[in-house]
């Protein structure tokens, strides 16, 4: 058998896998990446989007770190929107429709140019351990390569298996191919299987639906970018529109329910709660008479449309009758079937904050495989996962984001910590400090760590610095005094009430109607500040008190990061902890009293019987 060596081997190449195998290749590392199929590298299997609501987030966090969905995304955009604009900043999230077949083409293109990777079309078959470690892989056609690292980026392709009324087929998305031969491997080396599922509605003809009926969505101008380092504006080339069920299609749903697998008790893997198939909706919200959905392009280079919201498994007539009952769609052509799919995953409790295999050094997982949903989910994973393989390989301490550090560190410790029985989501509302953890200040919180870990370029860096010099100048010249002659006539044009005495900048912002950026315009000042310079500063301002009281918060919960635990420790062996909390603290294997303080059905009497523990335990040291 002809052996090949490599520091890391990354299986898949979604999402998780782009950015694992960059992050790997990027810091040095003789990186090979295997993939199913070349077609399917970065492919949106779902929706042809990128960003949305927490998501965006995680996208410009990825990027911060030094990562490439972000950079892909902006490449690729044909409609640019930001959501709850009208809401308070702490929600605010990007969200671009991009060209599906352009997001392909361009990361491929990137894989394909970046130095130390090397990329090849194989199935993984087994993962080969000596003495506890990542030493081999070996593929379905026999091929063997040595390494010291494996990122298993396996997506939904674990034996998959897709359903379409009663027709079913072991296949993975869009009729790529299955990883059937892995899953055995995974439990021989200690992991828990789960099976999920998830799902895609079907995809209509442009040219057959009556676009008079629906509502358009058009895109916005002026808005940030994904990336930091994008500078080019951007054209909004395409709308998204709005259609609705109604009565008549839930009472086909209703009527037709046993010819569903999801009811009909075919399907057995959970789906995610947050993102459910229509006849699920109409079955759990059946006071509603009408769901929304959503009609967004798939591409500058076909007339698909994405039906976003009417993901089923129904049979190939019925899903016609249900789509011709919707305004608009009374003569719409199907060109791809909607699909439900199932998928083996891991438990997600399974691995340490920083994504590696508890029982293997070296195995590190990432993306879908680990339970999660969405695109920004997994590229998030990678990125860390791809981080902290290439620190392993150097032998250096592991990168563990917290969460007060961003999204990302919110979603790790909620795997990890809590784990996941259905496909997970990340949402605003999971994040408790997201005031501070906004996505127009990812490069703040990240790009230093993404810089010392190797990932973030200088380039990149030296940008950041410039930044936070920038919003350093500007804040001290906001102590700026204006006279009411000059300041009166702009209160009026902003609906504020005029003044007698003179204001400072800093002041004027705190006005509910007020912003530098008005500011800044009106009376011709800060000119030399760059536009994302003037918004932080208007948003530190603004929200001072708030952010202050995040802040404390943070402070309080470092001190709890700061009491370690052993990962060897033996929690049957304290003495006053309960069975339950005994039995969850050793699979856990939390790394700090704030960790374990988050482990489902630990009380505060078991956190103080550990704090207690471990000043006893230094008190003899």
């Amino acid at each position: 058998m002809n052996e090949k060596i490599y520091d890391a081997i990354v299986v898949g190449s979604g999402h998780a896998g782009c950015e694992a195998c960059l992050a790997l290749a990027r810091t040095g590392n003789k990186t090979l990446l295997l993939t199913l199929n070349l077609d399917s590298i970065a492919f949106l299997a779902c929706n042809p989007s990128i960003g949305g609501t927490s998501k965006g987030q995680l996208v410009s966090e990825v990027d911060a770190l030094g990562g490439e969905i972000g950079i892909n995304a902006d490449k690729t955009t044909i409609q640019l929107r930001m959501l709850n604009e009208g809401k308070g900043v702490a929600v605010q999230s990007l969200r671009a429709q991009v060209d599906k077949n352009l997001y392909h083409i361009e990361m491929k293109k990137t894989l394909e140019n970046t130095e130390n990777l090397d990329i090849k079309q194989a199935e993984a078959k087994q993962i080969l351990v000596e003495d506890g470690k990542v030493c081999g892989l070996i593929t379905t056609q026999g091929e063997k390569f040595l390494c010291k690292v494996v990122v298993l980026a396996c997506g939904v392709y674990l034996n998959s298996k897709i359903f379409v009324g009663e027709f079913t087929e072991n296949t993975g998305p869009n009729g790529f191919k299955a990883s059937n031969n892995l899953t055995q491997n995974l439990i021989d080396l200690g992991f828990e299987i789960r099976r999920f599922k998830t799902g895609t509605p079907m995809r209509v003809h442009k040219d057959s639906i009556n676009f008079n009926a629906l509502e358009i969505q058009p895109g916005e101008e002026n808005l940030q970018r994904f990336s930091f380092l994008t500078t080019k504006g951007y054209k909004n080339l395409e709308s998204c529109y709005l259609a609705y069920t109604n009565p008549t299609t839930h009472e086909i749903i209703k009527q037709n329910l046993e010819k569903f697998p999801m009811y009909s008790g075919e399907i057995v893997g959970v789906g995610p709660r947050y993102c459910p198939s229509i006849e699920t909706k109409i079955m759990r919200f059946q006071d509603k008479d009408r769901h929304q959905l959503f009609v967004e392009p798939e591409s500058l280079s076909t007339k698909e449309m994405y039906m976003q919201g009417l993901s089923t498994s129904a049979p190939v007539y019925l899903q016609e009758e249900i789509l011709h009952s919707i305004k608009g769609f009374e003569n719409a052509k199907i060109m791809r079937d909607a699909y439900a799919i199932e998928y083996d995953c891991i438990n997600s409790q399974d691995l340490f904050p920083t994504l590696q295999f508890k029982k293997i050094l070296g195995l590190y997982t990432a993306g879908q495989i680990n339970g999660t949903s969405g695109y920004e989910e997994a590229a998030a994973q990678g990125i860390i996962a791809g981080i902290n393989a290439n620190l392993y390989l150097k032998n250096r301490p592991q990168l563990v984001l917290k969460r007060s550090d961003g999204y990302i560190g919110v979603l790790i410790d909620d795997l990890v910590t809590k784990g996941t029985n259905e496909p997970y989501r990340m949402m605003t509302s999971r994040a408790e400090y997201r005031l501070i953890l906004r996505q127009d200040n990812a490069d703040l919180r990240l790009t230093e760590i993404g810089y010392n870990v190797g990932l973030a370029s200088k380039k990149r860096y030296q940008k950041l610095l410039k930044k936070k010099k920038d919003i350093q100048k500007l804040s001290e010249e906001l102590s700026l005094s204006i006279k009411p002659d000059r300041l009166n006539n702009f209160l009026t044009l902003n609906n504020e009430p005029t003044t007698e005495v003179s204001c400072t900048v800093k002041n004027l912002i705190k006005r509910n109607n007020i912003t530098l950026k008005k500011i800044s315009e009106y009376f011709d000042i800060f000119k030399n500040y760059d536009e994302d310079v003037i918004k932080q500063v208007n948003i530190q301002v603004k929200y001072e008190g708030y952010i202050q009281k995040q802040l404390d918060l943070i402070e309080k919960m470092k001190d709890e990061e700061s009491l370690t635990l052993p990962l060897n420790l033996d929690y049957s062996q304290i003495k006053g902890l309960r069975l339950e909390a005994i039995q969850k603290l050793n699979d856990v294997k939390p790394l700090n009293i704030g960790q374990a303080t988050r482990i489902s059905g630990i009380s505060p009497a078991d956190i103080n019987v550990l704090i207690v523990y471990l000043k006893a335990n230094k008190l003899r040291m």
